[in-house]
């Protein structure tokens, strides 16, 4: 079966198994719980929207798919594998198959663009060793994924030297860098304007319909989510309000999430 572009991401999704599949979920720490059964599938080629206040678990639940969080119940499994039952070496090689994006970008400020996005490769090799170098393959490989996210021309620049939307395209190459089964995005682009927190979206989206990776990508700007998503999964005070195709939902049926928070007001900027 050949994918357009046209075709209903949902429907595809809706047939083929999930690569994370969260059932009942609970996180606590020191028996505070911030998680309570949480459900939740992501299928490749599909964006998942993460959306909810400050405090409300979207941080707590990306840092359970990779072992940060302490899973007190339930289940979270992460391409196959359960990952609460996982020892400290099964986590690692589980985490070399999650690309994560961050707020901060992450990046190493004085290694050029072209060496940061090298580093994703090294989740497979074990400790970063920048000495030994890396093979032409990766480096061939490390300029295309420059040049899908649009900024092949400052491979030499130092990652210091770039705009915060361009850093965002190296810490999106360089997760791709890790051939992920999964793309985690933190609060992408808390810290970019709307115009650049829309073509971040838009290619993290773009990745997950042609790669075939699912993206969990966390917000709290209802506009980005509704534009850029193809489910919503909403959060409140670590339990699922929320959870619908993105076309079946509005900011009218979202403002269960923001309800009673002080912060209501922000979300719609």
């Amino acid at each position: 079966m050949t994918l357009t572009a046209t075709t209903d991401a949902a429907a595809v999704a809706a047939s083929v198994s999930p690569v994370v599949s969260v059932r009942d979920l609970a996180v606590a720490y020191d028996r505070t719980p911030v998680l309570t059964g949480v459900d939740l599938d992501l299928r490749p080629g599909e964006t998942v929207a993460l959306l909810g206040a400050s405090g409300s678990g979207k941080s707590t639940l990306m840092r359970s798919l990779t072992g940060f969080a302490p899973i007190t119940g339930g289940s979270a499994q992460v391409a196959g594998q359960e990952v609460a039952a996982m020892r400290p070496r099964e986590l690692r090689a589980l985490r070399a198959q999650v690309g994560q994006v961050f707020q901060q970008f992450n990046l190493i400020p004085r290694l050029s663009v072209l060496t940061n996005v090298l580093t994703g490769a090294l989740h497979h090799a074990g400790p970063f060793n920048l000495v030994g170098g890396f093979t032409r393959e990766q480096r061939t490989r490390a300029l295309d994924l420059l040049d899908r996210v649009g900024i092949a021309h400052k491979a030499t620049a130092p990652a210091r030297s770039l705009s915060g939307g361009q850093q965002q395209r190296v810490a999106i190459a360089r997760a791709l860098m890790q051939r992920p089964r999964v793309i985690l995005a933190d609060e992408p682009v808390a810290s970019l304007d709307p115009k650049l927190a829309d073509s971040v979206l838009s290619l993290l989206r773009d990745i997950a319909r042609h790669d075939g990776i699912p993206v969990l990508v966390s917000l709290h700007v209802l506009p980005l989510a509704l534009a850029h998503s193809d489910r919503i999964v909403g959060l409140k005070h670590g339990e699922v309000v929320v959870s619908a195709p993105t076309a079946e939902l509005d900011a009218t049926a979202l403002a269960v999430v923001y309800d009673d928070e002080e912060d209501a007001g922000e979300h719609h900027h």
